[in-house]
């Protein structure tokens, strides 16, 4: 038990001292900027465009850890499209029936497992334009690529999991690999899979990051929800010129001070749940 406490303590004096910062880009494709989600045909009119000159600023001048990259990535029968609603059969508690549906309605799919679904425009197919990253995007040497929205069955908004919690994606194990400590999230759209997204990162355990310049959403009303549920669980919401100063250590942010506390509580008290079998032995 001293040996696990040592340890806890040990890492949480690396985490303070150098923490890995790590910048992820999610999902700022050409579908979401000028094509078939284009999402500033959408009620909050923000344009998708605007991300990409902030995020290149901050890729030129802050040195981050490690750089990703999501994409949405899907075969072209992907339950999310609306011109695949007759491949698959509605459960009785789906809300409108198949003949009734309309896009961007909210259907239910008979199981299993049950599957609630909004109905999207196609979008991101694989190895399409409508899928690639958008041209004037600054890609960093060396940085990961994570494809999401592979599985036909299930959609994915977040870039750690799909929607049902079935699969993760290679995010996890590579965050793993880099020791990531801080995530910077930012990109398309703010308030379904960026949201998704930071969402995941504070349940994981991560010191999350927004970068609110450099992101643009749908609705705002869901944005504003987004950014609460963000402060709400302890992460932080930033402009983009702030971020430089975070990542060097000159700009301390309390409530990632608190929100590391808490995870090292977390794992403190599973160490001495696991210990405890032990020492009744």
């Amino acid at each position: 038990m001293q040996t696990s406490n040592r340890t806890s303590h040990f890492l949480a004096t690396a985490k303070i001292v150098r923490p890995i910062s790590v910048f992820l880009a999610v999902d700022v494709q050409n579908d979401f900027i000028s094509g078939s989600l284009n999402i500033s045909r959408y009620s909050a009119q923000q344009d998708g465009e605007e991300v990409i000159e902030p995020i290149n600023t901050l890729l030129e001048t802050v040195n981050f850890d490690a750089v990703f990259y999501s994409l949405d990535w899907h075969p072209s029968d992907h339950v999310s499209f609306f011109d695949n609603l007759d491949k698959r059969k509605l459960d009785p508690s789906s809300p409108v029936s198949a003949e009734e549906a309309k896009m961007f309605d909210t259907v239910i799919f008979e199981g299993p497992p049950q599957m609630r679904q909004k109905l999207w425009p196609r979008h991101c197919v694989q190895e399409s334009w409508g899928a690639e990253l958008h041209k004037d995007l600054k890609v960093m040497d060396n940085a990961v690529m994570v494809y999401k929205g592979t599985n036909p069955e299930v959609d994915s908004y977040s870039v750690f999991w799909d929607n049902k919690k079935l699969t993760r994606t290679s995010l996890v194990t590579q965050l793993e690999q880099v020791n990531a400590t801080d995530i910077y999230i930012c990109g398309l759209a703010y308030d379904i899979c960026v949201g998704a997204t930071a969402a995941d990162a504070l349940v994981i355990g991560y010191r999350t990051i927004l970068v609110d310049d450099c992101c643009r959403g749908v609705d705002l009303e869901d944005i504003e929800r987004t950014k609460r549920n963000v402060i709400t669980n302890h992460g932080v919401i930033v402009n983009s010129s702030q971020v430089k100063a975070m990542v060097e250590g000159r700009d301390r942010r309390p409530e990632l001070g608190y929100k590391l506390a808490l995870e090292l509580k977390k794992k403190e008290k599973q160490a001495k749940e696991e210990d405890a079998p032990e020492e009744q032995e």
